[in-house]
């Protein structure tokens, strides 16, 4: 495996409910190499979101340890890109000058990045929407402006928590298309690539995008599984019908399920 970006050691997360500590992971050991696509699964409510938080420093763990480019992380990290399941792009500003908040939050000149932005659309297939308002875009181009944003200063993380579950199947899988053509699967060598830590509930989206699966068990969150994709790349929708991918997405399936015998009900 390429050198590591993120390490996790033994990291665990109870917080404080009305009724008493309510503990949401536990033992999670894990580590992300550089360049790697690793996709989160797991049932609700089992601490996917809040691992996510903890290794961009946004929430601290309550026990263990969290490295990320051999940094302990104490804070919210700088070298971040996050992509939420919403696109929450402000309605006030145009598509552009949402790509451009994060040089504005970062206390950068806007004009320095005018370039890298509309670099951006055009990858992304935005060009000519730089001066529209977010309502005036699709929900899928929409999360594309938002995928724009968290790339513009051009971290060598992303962490996307559920980004495509609010869209349309056919929407979803054109952004999972995209996703891995802006991430370089064609045309960058592994080491060039950013590293990927995706949240999801769809397994079969999991299975497509990923180099690992990481199954979680559970509340409290533990990993139960952790799965290599050893599918070709790049990925197509043919894939999808392969015999490898569906024994795939039924490991990941029995493993989330407990259900190890021939009928699945799947």
């Amino acid at each position: 495996m390429a050198e590591s970006l993120i390490d996790l050691s033994r990291v665990g997360m109870t917080y404080e409910a009305a009724s008493g500590p309510v503990e949401a992971l536990a033992g999670i050991s894990l580590t992300v190499g550089a360049g790697e696509f690793v996709s989160l699964v797991g049932p609700s409510g089992c601490g996917k979101s809040t691992l996510l938080r903890i290794v961009a420093g946004l929430r601290p763990a309550t026990v263990g340890d969290v490295v990320v480019e051999g940094q302990r992380v104490t804070e919210p990290i700088a070298d971040v890109g996050m992509v939420f399941q919403a696109p929450i792009l402000l309605k006030w500003r145009t598509i552009l000058d949402n790509i451009l908040l994060p040089a504005e939050l970062a206390g950068k000149e806007k004009r320095a990045y005018w370039a890298r932005a509309h670099e951006l659309l055009e990858m992304a297939g935005l060009h000519g929407f730089a001066d529209k308002l977010p309502r005036e875009l699709s929900g899928g181009m929409q999360q594309r402006a938002s995928l724009c944003r968290a790339l513009l200063l051009d971290p060598p993380l992303l962490l996307m928590d559920e980004p495509f579950g609010a869209l349309d199947a056919m929407t979803r899988d054109d952004m999972a298309l995209e996703l891995l053509r802006i991430w370089g699967e064609r045309d960058l060598a592994r080491e060039q690539r950013k590293t990927v830590l995706f949240v999801t509930h769809s397994i079969p989206e999991a299975v497509f995008l990923s180099d690992r699966v990481i199954v979680m068990s559970p509340r409290p969150g533990r990993v139960a599984a952790d799965l290599r994709i050893e599918l070709p790349r790049p990925r197509t929708v043919e894939l999808r019908a392969s015999e490898p991918f569906g024994q795939l997405s039924l490991e990941i399936f029995r493993t989330l399920t407990g259900r190890a015998g021939a009928d699945t009900g799947v």
